[in-house]
């Protein structure tokens, strides 16, 4: 329903099982009601001192006021998240083909990367880094594929089919992911943002062909769910965990992890969309390009 900040500090207000809650930092949150059109007053005491809200002249909110003084609204748009890279791209491209991957060494797998799409059709893509629609603004990919090792290919498979009896099936942002554009996401990115990007000195999970970035959508209009954040956005809206965000986004969110963890996949701490395979470490990390690989 709104995030809002004063002094460092944060609040949610949200709606959890059909009630309006304001959680200020961590904790259960504070059962609230509104009162009129511009005040919250605690639900279980309606005398006692609330939040008065503060809007603009469209009628827009932009704070929360409460007896500390006032807690100003942080714009969440929905839209895609970018940031702005360090380098320009066509710089970073040119130095990430002459980039070499980290030695390995060890008792690794050899490659099986199958594409999601010939195992079962009905799995859709929506490959943001086939687009310039992605935090980058850039094109990486020349074509929208998506490839796993096959254990991770065939469980992603499996847990596809069972939300069906849901209504739902999985919608892929990315899977295989060249070596080459895991560097490219780094030197670009800020470093207060690293935790949202893999380092490429130990390589990404992407690159070993065993972590899916993905969400749900609905079998019978075919469009993507809402979730408490959008994909790929670097805030704390895309933990796991995140509180906020309406009752039926989280549970998007965590039906998709339940079905997914279910079948051999963790998420990531960082991120709701992120899923790495169990003994994604046993794959070597690859640097091809999709129009190279073979098959």
């Amino acid at each position: 329903m709104g995030e809002y900040e004063r002094g460092g500090r944060r609040l949610v207000l949200l709606e959890r099982s059909e009630t309006l809650r304001i959680l200020i930092d961590s904790g259960a949150g504070l059962p609230v009601v509104l009162r009129g059109a511009d005040s919250l007053v605690p639900l279980e005491a309606p005398g006692a001192p609330g939040f008065v809200i503060a809007r603009a002249g469209d009628g827009a909110v932009t704070a929360l006021e409460d007896a500390g003084g006032r807690w100003t609204r942080r714009p969440l748009d929905g839209r895609t998240f970018r940031i702005t890279p360090r380098r320009p791209v066509a710089q970073l491209l040119t130095a990430a083909r002459s980039a070499v991957p980290p030695d390995e060494s060890g008792d690794l797998l050899p490659p099986d990367l199958v594409e999601l799409t010939a195992l079962d059709s009905t799995i859709r893509l929506d490959v943001r880094y086939a687009t310039t629609d992605n935090f980058m603004g850039a094109r990486f990919y020349e074509t929208a594929r998506a490839f796993l090792q096959r254990p991770a290919a065939e469980a992603l498979v499996r847990a596809h089919r069972r939300l069906e009896a849901l209504g739902y099936g999985l919608l892929i942002h990315d899977a295989y992911r060249p070596w080459y554009v895991t560097w490219m996401f780094w030197e670009a990115t800020p470093d207060s943002q690293k935790a949202f990007v893999a380092d490429p000195a130990a390589g990404s999970r992407h690159n070993r062909g065993a972590a899916v970035d993905l969400t749900l959508y609905e079998r019978a209009t075919g469009a993507p769910v809402t979730m408490p954040s959008g994909y790929d956005e670097f805030s704390e809206r895309a933990h796991p965990g995140y509180p906020g965000g309406t009752t039926r986004q989280r549970w998007h969110r965590d039906l998709l992890r339940a079905t997914l963890e279910a079948e051999g996949f963790r998420v990531y701490q960082h991120e709701w969309w992120h899923f790495d395979y169990a003994g994604w470490e046993r794959y070597p990390i690859l640097n091809l390009r999709f129009e190279e690989l073979a098959g």
